[in-house]
């Protein structure tokens, strides 16, 4: 049995080769959704698992809860975010124990260095997973206010990008920021004052809309990446990447969009269409995916598995498909279940499965 997530929680139970999975728990946090996935919780504790399965981050209202009051009457598993994302999909397809390349992409997970992960290219089977690549991390100035205050996200950045200084880019999210506020985040930036480290490609899509749109807040999480989605799809040209850097450190390859973001800036600058601006973004991820499963390829594994709320983004999702199915990969995505967090538990419980003892 495992407990899922925080938001788009879900609990699933497996007994034999079948899979049950509960209604969908919007929100921990909401005091409604945590009655119900209680229930839920006692409603599965009734089948008698041997094993309870939860998320690494110890603020998860799941993990809380199985610590709380399972803790001495269960074993316990605590299962990394990202490798159960990767699992649920190979589940989802019907693989074997097998190792693949995972892509998981999505907003936030704890990583097993208890830092924030998102932008992840694993080398894992059922059992076990190693980081084999990422994206640069930046900070989330403000921790949880960056989801909705994106334009932090950007600054982050772009003083990431120009060291020197980017209010004087003359774009028109410089001309329209509250320069006062960034000079409060600046210096939260400099001190490491409550602005953790993320390497989430779900943040790196609202960082990128922000500077297109020029939109500074957001109603609810990836809402401006969804409408920088829509605003690609418009465009129907042959168009180039942008440029971004891959480098080694430590035996891991880390993605690096710093000049991602300084070409972005000049086709703002130079008036190109803001549709052919976010098309580029999109195709520049998915070079991205290519460019780092083919340099994971070395090690014999051609299958790749996509999972995580980023892929939620069809238009991201069918570059990525299609340069991969050039390249001569078989890729799996969801089938029956979403690519988002409510999937989570199938692979929590699947790793946990296979990993006892």
């Amino acid at each position: 049995m495992s407990l899922g997530a925080q938001g788009k929680n879900t609990i699933c139970f497996i007994k034999g080769s079948l899979a049950y999975l509960s209604a969908v728990h919007r929100d921990l946090n909401n005091p409604a959704d945590l009655l119900r996935f209680k229930k839920d919780v006692e409603y599965f504790l009734k089948k008698r698992p041997e094993i309870i399965a939860y998320d690494l981050h110890p603020e998860y209202q799941s993990s809380k809860l199985v610590q709380q009051l399972y803790a001495k009457s269960y074993t316990l598993k605590a299962i990394q975010h990202h490798h159960a994302h990767i699992a649920s999909c190979m589940a989802d397809n019907g693989l074997k124990n097998q190792k693949v390349i995972g892509v998981a992409f999505d907003g936030t997970g704890l990583g097993d260095d208890n830092r924030l992960w998102g932008g992840e290219f694993l080398i894992c089977d059922y059992k076990n997973f190693k980081r084999k690549a990422h994206l640069e991390e930046v900070p989330l100035l403000g921790g949880e206010r960056a989801i909705t205050e994106p334009w932090r996200l950007t600054a982050a950045w772009l003083h990431h990008s120009y060291p020197d200084g980017f209010l004087g880019l003359k774009v028109d999210f410089t001309k329209g920021l509250d320069k006062n506020k960034w000079v409060v985040l600046k210096d939260m930036y400099s001190k490491d004052i409550n602005a953790p480290l993320s390497s989430s490609m779900g943040r790196l899509f609202d960082a990128a809309a922000s500077l297109i749109l020029a939109r500074y807040k957001a109603s609810f999480e990836a809402e401006l990446a969804r409408e920088l989605e829509g605003l690609a799809r418009k465009y129907n040209s042959p168009a180039s990447t942008y440029r971004f850097r891959i480098y080694k450190k430590q035996g891991s390859y880390i993605i690096e969009p710093s000049p991602a973001f300084q070409e972005i800036v000049k086709d703002l600058r130079a008036k190109e269409p803001k549709s052919k601006i976010a098309y580029k973004f999109h195709l520049t991820i998915a070079q991205i995916m290519r460019r780092l499963c083919l340099l994971k390829r070395d090690s014999g594994i051609n299958n790749v598995v996509l999972s995580g709320g980023v892929f939620q983004n069809n238009l991201l999702l069918g570059l990525a498909l299609d340069l991969l199915y050039k390249e001569g990969f078989r890729v799996f995505r969801h089938q029956s279940l979403s690519c988002s967090d409510s999937a989570l538990s199938l692979g929590q419980a699947v790793i946990a499965g296979l990993s006892r003892g």
